[in-house]
C-alpha cells in the first residue's frame, strides 16, 4: 500500500461517500480499482445518525471483503452495533437507532445478510491499522505513542473512544484530553471521532473528521502526499456539534 486514501467518519452519509470516491478517482464501474492503484481506508463509524447506514455498509463490505480492495477499522459506533448484532443489550441511542430503524424495515433473510456481513466486517477488523509503507497509523480515535503495537484493553478503549477522563460535559459528552498536542512520534496519526469544521493537524496527527452527518462535510487524507480532498455535506448543519480545541 504505497499510496492510500483514508476515509473520515461516514455515519450513514451514502450520497457523500459516493462523491468522495468520485473525487478520488474510484468509479463503480471500474470495480472501484483506481488508476495509480491507491487504496481505500476506513477509519471507521461507517453507520448511525445518517440517512443510509446500511448501504454504505454494504458498500464497505463489498470493497473490504468481497473484493479485497480497501481497509477497515472499527471506531465505537462500529463496536456499539456490533454487540446488537450479537443481541446483546445496548441503548438504542446517539445514532444506533436511526441504523436499527433502517434494519427494522428489512425482510428476515435481508437482515439475516446485514447481520452476517457486519459481523464479518467487523471481527476481521483491527483495532487500528499499521501502514508502514505510508510511515501511518491509522485508528479511529488516535493513538498514543505508547500504545503503538499494544491491542489490550486499555487500548482499545483509548482508540475507540479517545482520552476519556471519565467525566461528562453538561450536555452529556465525555470529556477528553488533547492527546494529540503531546503526540512526539514520528509516524502520522490519522484519526477522527471528534468532529472539527477543519481537518486538524497537530505534530503529525491528523483529525479527519469533518462532521459531514452534522452538515459540513466528507474528508479524506492522501498518503504519502499529504494533502486532504472534501466534499460538502448534504446535511442539516448542527454547529453544536462541533469540537474547538482551546489554542496555548
Amino acid at each position: 500500500m504505497d499510496k492510500v486514501d483514508i476515509i473520515g467518519d461516514v455515519h450513514g452519509c451514502y450520497e457523500e461517500l459516493i462523491s468522495l470516491l468520485h473525487k478520488l478517482g474510484y468509479q463503480k464501474e471500474n470495480n472501484y480499482n483506481h488508476s495509480e492503484g491507491r487504496v481505500l481506508v476506513f477509519l471507521g463509524d461507517i453507520t448511525d445518525r445518517g440517512p443510509e447506514s446500511l448501504k454504505v455498509m454494504e458498500l464497505v463490505y463489498h470493497l473490504v471483503i468481497t473484493l479485497k480492495k480497501a481497509r477497515y477499522i472499527p471506531g465505537n459506533h462500529c463496536n456499539k452495533l456490533y454487540r446488537f448484532f450479537l443481541g446483546n443489550k445496548v441503548q438504542q441511542r446517539h445514532g444506533l437507532e436511526t441504523t436499527v430503524a433502517e434494519y427494522e424495515q428489512l425482510s428476515t433473510s435481508d437482515k439475516n445478510v446485514i447481520r452476517e456481513h457486519f459481523i464479518t466486517l467487523y471481527e476481521q477488523a483491527p483495532l487500528y491499522l499499521q501502514l508502514p509503507e505510508v510511515n501511518a497509523i491509522v485508528a479511529h480515535a488516535g493513538i498514543k505513542e505508547s500504545f503503538i503495537g499494544r491491542t489490550d484493553k486499555q487500548v482499545k478503549t483509548f482508540v475507540l473512544y479517545g482520552d476519556i477522563t471519565g467525566e461528562s460535559m453538561e450536555d452529556g459528552r465525555p470529556v477528553r484530553r488533547d492527546w494529540a498536542k503531546h503526540y512526539k512520534g514520528k509516524e502520522w496519526v490519522v484519526y477522527g471521532h471528534t468532529p472539527v469544521m477543519e481537518p486538524r493537524r497537530i505534530n503529525n496527527t491528523i483529525n479527519i473528521d469533518t462532521g459531514c452527518v452534522f452538515g459540513n462535510a466528507l474528508t479524506s487524507f492522501r498518503l504519502p502526499e499529504e494533502e486532504t480532498i472534501a466534499v460538502p455535506s448534504k446535511q442539516t448543519f448542527v454547529e453544536e456539534k462541533f469540537h474547538s480545541f482551546k489554542v496555548d
